[in-house]
């Protein structure tokens, strides 16, 4: 029997370990929490609004990912944002269309939050709430950092030093993620607007973006020291404090608001090698705190990582 990899989150990284260890013969499969995939390559409905929520776009410099970003292109799932220099990406229709081609076919358990995750003899047990205990054989987490050592910890496994310390010191920025309908049309951009100071940091119209083609829908991020500091206040309170600097920059009325927190939003340090695979357990970690803090990141630490566990697999065959 195929020795069973269990990877834990279905964001870009983990999806894209799981596309590539399943084309090469692996028995994969996938936890996730939520209900959706791609994690940060995540699109919201409220109502006939449309938001992409998280990463609003992504760049493209290394050639192992450009072949990937070519092979969606040519499958529509991906598109040049019109207007962008140098070319951002985004998905068609929105920018979880990525992640969901790369589940098919794969078995990805959504709604499936593992809640520990312990060594037992010759495997691994991960415990998933109201799922019981899975096996595996293989394990990889894609979770941000803090979540998977804190997985660990729950399950009694001992992470060593200095490897220990060196993941502990990976940090990251949260987002308020504001998504506001408006009345009429806004003053943005099409191409999206960044700011460096203020409460917002970042706002793109989906409607104008084609995301949302039926309601004037924006996404808002906010700062991440505002972030950090109005992480705990409610939907109200954060649009109460933005709402005066979210009119003037959109130029039309805020008509209603769905606050999203992201908690990692963004690897503000990277761990110095683009993954870590500990053979002699059969672990590994991957994600944007390895490959960088960017979608494109995320994905080479991914790819890098199956390339180092194929290895493994077909050693001596």
């Amino acid at each position: 029997m195929k020795l069973q990899t269990v990877i834990v989150g279905a964001g870009i990284s983990g999806l894209l370990l799981a596309r590539v260890l399943h084309d090469a013969g692996a028995r994969v499969t996938v936890l996730e929490k939520s209900r959706g995939f791609g994690g940060r390559l995540a699109t919201k409905r409220v109502g006939d609004a449309v938001f992409d929520q998280g990463a609003q776009y992504f760049t493209v410099k290394d050639a192992r990912f450009a072949a990937w970003v070519e092979r969606w292109e040519r499958a529509g799932l991906v598109a040049a944002w019109p207007g962008t220099e140098p070319t951002r990406y985004i998905g068609r229709p929105c920018m979880t269309a990525v992640p969901k081609a790369l589940a098919e076919g794969l078995d990805v358990k959504r709604e499936h939050k593992v809640t520990a995750i312990g060594c037992c003899g010759d495997h691994w047990c991960v415990d998933v709430e109201d799922h019981g205990c899975m096996r595996a054989e293989r394990l990889i987490l894609t979770a941000p950092v803090p979540q998977s050592l804190a997985l660990l910890k729950a399950g009694d496994f001992v992470v060593p030093e200095p490897l220990l310390s060196r993941l502990k010191a990976l940090d990251y920025d949260p987002c308020l993620a504001l998504l506001v309908t408006v009345v009429g049309r806004t003053h943005l951009p099409s191409t999206g607007l960044r700011r460096e100071s203020g409460a917002i940091r970042w706002a793109a119209d989906n409607q104008s973006k084609g995301v949302s083609p039926n309601v004037t829908a924006v996404t808002l991020h906010l700062a991440p020291d505002f972030s950090a500091a109005h992480y705990g206040r409610t939907e109200t309170e954060v649009l109460d404090l933005v709402r005066a600097e979210a009119e003037e920059l959109l130029g039309a009325p805020i008509a209603s608001a769905t606050l999203h927190r992201w908690k990692f939003s963004h690897a503000r340090t990277t761990f110095a090698e683009p993954f870590v695979w500990w053979p002699e357990e059969a672990l590994g970690f991957a994600g944007d705190a390895f490959g960088g803090a960017r979608v494109e990141g995320a994905a080479l630490s991914a790819l890098a990582l199956a390339e180092r566990v194929k290895a493994e697999m077909f050693a001596g065959s």
